[in-house]
């Protein structure tokens, strides 16, 4: 009876000892976010030192995705065109992607985003914005059982310009979701 008493105490130890060690993969968190984001590029001359934007677009996150997620673009608008954009009906075409996680128990959001702007008026000028590792942050009210809601997003990163005449150029850039300022997290 003793040994079985052991033999039980045992078992049990090692199944309580399990219960904190959940992993991203075996419980994901769902994450999604919608809305406006509104981005500032530094750095840049003339022209290509003009390019802050808005865009809307929605991306949803399963907590187990190991490739990067298209971003459903729904809206965007430069709030200084120049001459190496205009505005206006299919004056540009957008892409991006996002890759992030969200840590189960904390709710911390981190990932990564590329968004990339082309232009049609004028032809041939690409405005693409890499975050850093782990440049998108945020924190979501899901679990493994609901999907949360991205809210204080923030992307960091770099940009470069490619193109025409003056339409070249390279710096950082800080995204903030929705219309609170936001400034860059500390690490």
């Amino acid at each position: 009876m003793k040994k079985l008493a052991i033999l039980t105490l045992l078992a049990m130890t090692l199944v309580i000892s399990g219960c904190g060690t959940k992993t991203l993969a075996s419980d994901p968190t769902n994450t999604t976010t919608s809305g406006n984001w509104e981005a500032q590029l530094t750095g840049g001359i003339g022209a290509a030192s003009q390019l802050n934007f808005v865009t809307a677009f929605t991306v949803t996150d399963n907590g187990t995705s190991t490739s990067p997620i298209t971003l459903d673009i729904t809206g965007f608008s430069f709030y200084n065109a120049g001459a190496c954009f205009t505005n206006g009906i299919d004056a540009s075409s957008e892409r991006g992607t996002a890759q992030f996680s969200t840590a189960t128990g904390t709710g911390q959001v981190t990932g990564q985003l590329t968004y990339t702007v082309t232009s049609n008026l004028p032809a041939g000028n690409v405005l693409t914005l890499t975050s850093y590792t782990d440049g998108l942050t945020g924190t979501s009210n899901g679990s493994s059982s609901t999907t949360g809601t991205l809210s204080n997003g923030v992307v960091v990163g770099t940009w470069s310009l490619t193109g025409g005449s003056g339409c070249t150029g390279a710096g950082t850039f800080l995204m903030c979701q929705g219309t609170n300022t936001c400034t860059v997290p500390s690490p």
